[in-house]
């Protein structure tokens, strides 16, 4: 109990510090996998346990303009009714412009059994979303005086836009995944409605949908440490897997190996794929270290090393810290209810 009591405040004290001076918006995370119901709302209590979980993304730091993203969870799974339900809230930031999204959403899956060794999840999520922005450090090409040298206050790219723009809109996700006690498979899709994201009233601007899929396999190492306690076996496995987004006119593929050395966790990742114009798009190799412990508590740190054209040295890679705590609560005979559950990557 105390160490459950431990895991929550941690994770609780972090959310709160993330959401108290978030400013938002969408992004990826490289450690997906730890960002569960951003990843696809079927997995809205695929745990079939309570968890809550953060997440923290900081790319191009050596950039003078940088873009911090925030996610943050709690969800639960339902015995009775074969349920989990979720809320998530997301954010992100790019400083040049003060850009920003702020969201959160509320996600419902139900697991359906196929056979004894074989499930179909399938979940959906509805958020309110908001995004805010303020346009007055920005410097457009009318307002600089070439003779002079000097930039001045007056401009007409911003006529019908406030300098401190804001616009809300509703948006909608949904997601399926199949998965054995070996092999997961899933897609989802986001933005289906494609909302009006424009600052500029009358104006048009969709959001394009995000279409995803991603599935991988496990494998057991065998051969762990046996706890003299319990007599039970350490968990040594090793997992491949995948993670494809596609949101016109851009695509990428993240694909990458994870090591499970109870209780370390190594992963390497690389991110690219080959352009509609057959060009190159190698953009980063990532290396991962976690933890997860006995009581239910994970954390996750990764580096994006940028191989792209942005160059590390210019770019400084990306940063992604995420905390995981997973947790039984209700009644405790609902632990031998579990079915079996989805094989997936810990980040």
């Amino acid at each position: 109990m105390f160490k459950r009591t431990i895991g929550v405040f941690i994770i609780l004290g972090a959310i709160s510090c993330i959401f108290s001076n978030v400013i938002a918006q969408d992004t990826q995370y490289s450690q997906f996998y730890a960002a569960p119901l951003y990843l696809n709302p079927a997995l809205t209590g695929a745990s079939e346990l309570t968890r809550v979980g953060v997440n923290y993304r900081n790319q191009w730091p050596g950039l003078d303009h940088n873009f911090n993203s925030y996610s943050a969870y709690i969800d639960h799974y339902i015995f009775d009714y074969n349920s989990g339900i979720g809320l998530i809230f997301n954010g992100s930031q790019e400083s040049m412009a003060n850009l920003s999204t702020n969201e959160i959403g509320l996600s419902y899956a139900y697991r359906l059994k196929l056979s004894e060794d074989m499930f179909f999840r399938i979940g959906g999520m509805v958020s309110y979303m908001q995004r805010d922005a303020f346009f007055s450090d920005l410097v457009f090409g009318t307002q600089i005086d070439i003779i002079n040298g000097t930039i001045g206050g007056i401009t007409d790219e911003l006529n019908g836009v406030p300098i401190d723009s804001h616009y809300s809109f509703v948006d909608y996700s949904v997601g399926g995944m199949f998965y054995s006690n070996r092999i997961w498979l899933g897609a989802s899709a986001h933005h289906i409605s494609e909302p009006n994201t424009s600052f500029v009233e009358g104006q048009i601007s969709k959001l394009p949908m995000k279409l995803s899929a991603q599935g991988g396999i496990k494998f057991d190492l065998g051969g762990g440490r046996r706890d003299y306690f319990t007599h039970a076996y350490s968990e040594r496995s090793v997992s491949f897997a995948f993670n494809y987004k596609q949101q016109d006119p851009f695509n990428q593929l993240d694909v990458g190996a994870q090591f499970y050395l109870e209780p370390l966790v190594l992963g390497v990742w690389y991110r690219g794929l080959p352009t509609k114009n057959n060009l190159p798009n190698n953009e980063s190799f990532i290396g991962l270290v976690g933890v997860s412990l006995e009581s239910g508590l994970d954390i996750g740190y990764s580096y994006d090393a940028t191989i792209s054209k942005l160059g590390l040295k210019n770019s400084g890679g990306a940063h992604e810290i995420s905390l995981t705590y997973t947790f039984l609560w209700g009644d405790a005979k609902s632990r031998n209810q579990r079915g079996r559950t989805i094989p997936c990557f810990k980040y």
